[in-house]
């Protein structure tokens, strides 16, 4: 006998669907096909929170999962954040630099600080490969030389470690920590202007 309420997993990362995976895992107006991508990078405008929350979840939840296991994923981010502490991020002083498709949907961000840290860079899961965090961090390292830093360092992801290598990085350190106790890692990287 078959249960009328039984469900299946998700063909893409073999989870239960509900609302939140769906949307982690693009099942909403994000889930197409990018063969090539043309984005325009700009400056974070205010109605643009919404949209780096759910580039951030969508990025750790989903792409995340390729170099870390579940568990991991979750405590570095246990559920999407929320909006309005994305703005306050977003308007601390530091640089935030978007790239935007040609629909004007929001694919990726990156930030700077003034000290020459970069916190945040996530793209959504279908443009990885494309470009895209390649072409924030090009505009991220041009606007840090126009504003004088001279040495721009990162705790970096699997991934990010690997574009931020390609980019001149030099892996300062191995890091690791408990986070939410479940043992992380990432990578201390810096680069000289």
């Amino acid at each position: 006998m078959t249960n009328a309420n039984a469900t299946t997993n998700c063909s893409r990362c073999d989870h239960v669907p509900d609302q939140i995976h769906s949307w982690a895992c693009g099942i909403d107006s994000y889930a197409r096909n990018y063969n090539s991508v043309v984005v325009t990078i700009r400056t974070y405008l205010d109605g643009d929170a919404a949209a780096l929350a759910n580039v951030m979840w969508r990025s750790v939840s989903v792409a995340a999962r390729r170099d870390y296991s579940t568990d991991q994923v979750t405590a570095w981010l246990p559920g999407p954040p929320a909006a309005a502490a994305m703005h306050r991020w977003a308007n601390d002083g530091r640089t935030v630099l978007v790239a935007q498709d040609d629909d004007d949907l929001v694919v990726g961000y990156m930030d700077l600080e003034r000290s020459g840290h970069i916190d945040h860079l996530y793209c959504v899961p279908e443009v990885n490969g494309h470009g895209v965090a390649s072409a924030l961090y090009d505009s991220i390292e041009q606007l840090a030389i126009a504003k004088g830093v001279e040495r721009l360092w990162v705790e970096a992801s699997e991934a990010a470690r690997r574009l931020f290598a390609k980019k001149g990085f030099i892996v300062d350190e191995r890091r690791e920590w408990d986070l939410r106790g479940v043992r992380i890692h990432n990578y201390a990287m810096s680069k000289k202007l």
